[in-house]
């Protein structure tokens, strides 16, 4: 297909005003190529072979030359597997035929069977999609540099399908948390290889995922399916979808605001609230750790009950619980508060020697940060301020706090550069008492 035919395809409307589909919206090409292609046809040994792999079936013909191959492969998808006789190492080679000509892999094992990246389980399965990925390199080479190259993500089939329910979430009035407006971040997408089951369209280009195993990628937090080349050119527009997550501890930051629309993750606000409306004169909050059965359960209720989770003193008594929690919940984000590329800049600015060079370093290092942490630390680090207010009831200092929190709210040093010795993390301790004893003139 010539390009300007293939731009009058992408060009071509496909919902009505109201975000109905009113025309074709899955290309069906890739698809029905894939069924035209070439199937598997192991030509077998006369007999097994000795000194054959327990991997191998009487698809091995043992020690045998290229031209040996050649003579016994008839048909396009015959294919057999032989020791190459012309190497001095012992070298498995997969022996294919498609488009009367014959093509030669080596062939490796290490309890999948693979050419190159690829794994499969069984050889049949690796030739069945080699024999598709060279029926469609083939047949539809244009095809499918013209599919990444015109792509309209305004047009996409993930829009498409999607329009009214975006739409309606954007009319939504936004939530009021303290009267603030909530953020929109943007969040990119969680991409992983995929093997997908059964058939799949790319949600970007609407064409076919074409192959047997690891056809392309999904987004972990919203399933959004796509060709690796595809998930290139998607913008950071990832709405997570709450079913995909089992709780709410050990979710990146800012996927978590961005599934439940909040400013920032609705456990740090519920446990700060908590605390300041309860806990602020306790002595030793933060200090003192809770009892493990009862923050076992609230974790357990944070999880199961999100935003609706109870935890007042008829529920939960001991504040420290509480307290402990929101640790818990900063400790287990799989990337830290003060994230690994934000931190070697937070540390560098305690260097400098003036002290409002210092903080002018500290506030250009932290809005490195992404938004939605930024906004967290900055609402972290106000609360921890007011602890310290009440420092005659609680006894917790600036210095106290850092202490406490440094190694929840950092990234913890590689421990295989201390050679079992404890690692030191004076600098960000001392970085995190400047933050909260300035975090007025820092986030302001």
């Amino acid at each position: 297909m010539e390009k300007e035919e293939r731009k009058e395809v992408y060009d071509t409307p496909v919902t009505d005003e109201n975000g109905s589909p009113i025309s074709i919206v899955w290309k069906p090409d890739l698809y029905k190529l894939q069924q035209e292609s070439p199937k598997p046809q192991p030509v077998f040994a006369p007999s097994a072979v000795s000194g054959c792999p327990f991997f191998y079936g009487l698809e091995y013909h043992g020690s045998m030359n290229h031209k040996e191959a050649n003579s016994l492969l008839k048909d396009d998808g015959n294919y057999l597997i032989r020791l190459s006789a012309s190497s001095d190492d012992k070298m498995y080679t997969l022996s294919l035929k498609i488009f009367g000509k014959v093509h030669h892999y080596k062939l490796f094992y290490d309890g999948q069977h693979y050419v190159s990246q690829k794994r499969f389980n069984t050889i049949n399965d690796l030739v069945a999609d080699g024999l598709v990925t060279l029926y469609m390199e083939s047949k539809a080479g244009k095809y499918i540099y013209l599919m990444h190259s015109l792509i309209s993500y305004e047009k996409s089939p993930y829009m498409t399908l999607n329009k009214l329910k975006r739409k309606t979430i954007k009319k939504l009035k936004p939530r009021q948390l303290n009267c603030e407006e909530v953020v929109d971040y943007d969040k990119p997408h969680n991409f992983k290889t995929h093997n997908f089951k059964g058939l799949n369209w790319c949600e970007l280009c609407s064409n076919f995922l074409w192959g047997f195993t690891q056809q392309g990628v999904k987004c972990e937090d919203c399933g959004f399916s796509a060709h690796f080349k595809c998930s290139e050119k998607l913008p950071p527009d990832c709405y997570p979808d709450l079913k995909l997550f089992r709780g709410v501890f050990g979710i990146d930051l800012t996927t978590h605001v961005k599934a439940y629309k909040t400013n920032r993750p609705f456990v740090v606000d519920k446990c700060v609230e908590e605390i300041e409306r309860r806990g602020m004169s306790v002595e030793g909050i933060y200090r003192v750790s809770g009892f493990q059965e009862e923050m076992d359960s609230l974790r357990l209720a944070l999880d199961k009950d999100g935003k609706g989770t109870i935890m007042d003193d008829q529920a939960y008594e001991n504040i420290h619980v509480v307290a402990s929690i929101l640790k818990m919940y900063l400790r287990l984000l799989p990337i830290p508060l003060i994230t690994y590329d934000v931190h070697p800049h937070v540390i560098k600015a305690l260097e400098t020697q003036m002290s409002w060079e210092r903080l002018a370093e500290m506030r250009a290092a932290l809005k490195k940060l992404p938004p939605a942490h930024y906004n967290t630390l900055s609402y972290l680090m106000a609360h921890l301020y007011r602890v310290t207010l009440r420092l005659d009831e609680n006894k917790m200092t600036a210095q106290n706090l850092s202490t406490v929190f440094a190694p929840t709210l950092m990234p913890m040093p590689d421990l295989i550069d201390f050679k079992g010795t404890i690692p030191d993390m004076n600098r960000d301790i001392s970085a995190l008492h400047i933050i909260i004893e300035n975090q007025n003139v820092i986030f302001n």
